[in-house]
């Protein structure tokens, strides 16, 4: 139940409890992701942070969506390199 002086509309309460949802399942799943933030920007989510692969961004996005269905979702999510050097350091 929302009170007059709240600025929140019963939908973006909706919205807020989703989103916070979806970061504890984020937390908690597979990639066990807590780099990521999610921010709402209206009724825009956008999810930023780094992630240690594709494979989990694209998990992550999959799951954002599905649970944000919808609503649209912006990611800024970055790859961490976990590539070898293709050359030596010089230590002088």
């Amino acid at each position: 139940m929302t009170d007059a002086s709240s600025p929140l509309t019963p939908a973006a309460e909706n919205l807020d409890y989703r989103v916070a949802h979806l970061a504890e399942h984020l937390a908690s799943g597979d990639c066990g992701e807590l780099g990521v933030r999610l921010e709402l920007r209206g009724d825009t989510v956008l999810l930023t942070g780094t992630v240690p692969s594709t494979q989990c961004r694209d998990d992550i996005l999959r799951t954002a969506r599905e649970e944000l269905a919808g609503h649209p979702v912006h990611s800024d999510l970055l790859i961490a390199g976990t590539t070898s050097p293709d050359h030596g350091e010089d230590l002088t």
